[in-house]
């Protein structure tokens, strides 16, 4: 069953139960933090579970004790600077966002530790999403120095309002599992040891169901999220145009240096 997946990398595969797909986001030394190469497989794997007849659910985690730590710097550092990567991510990036969305399977979430960039994209687009009650959900673009993009504009607002939409996307405040339960982020946040079993446990009974009914359900209720497309892909495409600019530059350099940015104080808009 999991030969088909040996050309990924960054991702490991598991089979906890029948019909159940388990993929571990694995870059050990850096939080599992998404470099080129997890990059391209997170906009990839979702058309090959779409196609694969022995997975019924999908369950995305992390290697330990991390969810995902966001982009890599030497990744953004290339978008940066090359706009043959720069333009190779951004398709990529809506490879992630809209493939997980037409994905015809369901799939579950369990997010713990740092929880930010493309891993936070499928985190909460995944149709359940669960978080340990400690977990660190972070959108950090405008921290960075670009604009919200990836999967937020999209769904932030859907789940849990404009108001506080715009509060942690405009200010990159992070959120604990706990809260982001609270104002309706995600589905569900349990105990951190609890994490892993209640994933599977919600997997087991989506194997075990209706497959055709969840998967139309899944596929009409996302047509929410595709209404929402041009808003995504806006954001995308403002989110890239701000990578050839000086606040990325200075955001970049205040996260590897550890230290807070100092943004330029003009701006032409």
């Amino acid at each position: 069953m999991l030969e088909r997946y040996s050309k990924y990398k960054r991702l490991r595969f598991e089979t906890p139960a029948t019909g159940v797909l388990r993929i571990v986001m694995h870059n050990p030394d850096s939080l599992n933090s998404a470099d080129i190469q997890m990059h391209g497989e997170l906009g990839a794997i979702w058309r090959d579970i779409d196609a694969d007849p022995n997975v019924a659910v999908a369950i995305l985690t992390g290697d330990g004790k991390a969810f995902s730590a966001g982009g890599d710097f030497d990744m953004i550092e290339a978008i940066k600077s090359d706009f043959q990567i720069r333009a190779q991510i951004w398709k990529e990036a809506k490879d992630i966002v809209y493939n997980i969305i037409n994905c015809s399977k369901p799939v579950i979430s369990a997010m713990r530790g740092p929880a930010v960039g493309a891993g936070l994209v499928c985190g909460l687009l995944a149709d359940i999403s669960i978080a340990s009650k400690t977990a660190r959900i972070i959108d950090g673009h405008t921290r960075l120095g670009v604009a919200a993009g990836d999967h937020a504009a999209m769904v932030w607002p859907l789940l849990c309002g404009l108001a506080r939409a715009k509060y942690y996307l405009l200010l990159c405040d992070p959120l604990s599992g706990e809260e982001a339960e609270r104002i309706g982020l995600i589905s569900k946040a349990v105990e951190d040891e609890e994490l892993d079993a209640t994933a599977l446990a919600l997997a087991e009974r989506l194997a075990n169901g209706a497959q055709s009914a969840i998967r139309w359900t899944k596929y009409s209720l996302n047509n929410w999220l595709r209404q929402m497309g041009p808003t995504f892909d806006a954001s995308l495409a403002l989110e890239f145009l701000g990578f050839t600019g000086p606040e990325a530059t200075e955001g970049l350099a205040s996260f590897r240096e550890r230290r807070k940015p100092v943004f330029p104080k003009d701006c032409p808009l």
